[in-house]
């Protein structure tokens, strides 16, 4: 039995979560500009996710970091929609329920937060993350929103918060 945790961000693991970040996206092939690959805040995790607007978590298994989610408001969006950002968890974390351990997580907290609905942009490559959104009620749209410098993305989703 693995020993599963999960935790707010530390300013300790901000090096640690920016190399899973970019080691996903680089197995992607997603490591260019128009992604989360050169966002200013992937080296800064833990300072730029500051409650109560916001929030980052990461996904430990036996102690080691395995992958990590967050949300915050969405730029260029409006005060009642949050952004679902950086969730990327390691091959060798996939299978294990991490995903779902982290929404259970930051979903209560979108919705403490006061937003109303919760937004997210990926690539539709990324089919097991699109199966989690989906089991969590996020809906395919037919936009972007908002202004969140990713214009390589191309697939959207949105949820409304009770």
């Amino acid at each position: 039995m693995q020993d599963i945790q999960i935790r707010p961000i530390q300013q300790a693991d901000n090096k640690i979560v920016a190399g899973i970040i970019k080691q996903v996206l680089t197995e992607f092939g997603l490591n260019r500009e128009g992604f989360a690959f050169v966002d200013a805040e992937l080296e800064a995790l833990f300072e730029h996710y500051i409650a109560p607007k916001a929030a980052y978590y990461v996904a430990e298994v036996d102690g080691k970091i395995l992958g990590g989610a967050g949300f915050g408001p969405l730029l260029g969006g409006d005060e009642h929609t949050a952004e679902l950002k950086k969730m990327y968890v390691l091959t060798e974390g996939r299978g294990l329920g991490l995903g779902s351990a982290l929404m259970r997580q930051l979903l209560p907290m979108v919705a403490a937060a006061g937003y109303r609905q919760i937004y997210l942009e990926t690539m539709p490559e990324m089919k097991d993350a699109i199966r989690l959104y989906e089991k969590f009620d996020f809906c395919a749209i037919n936009h972007s929103m908002g202004n969140t410098g990713h214009h390589g993305c191309q697939s959207f989703f949105l949820r409304s918060m009770p």
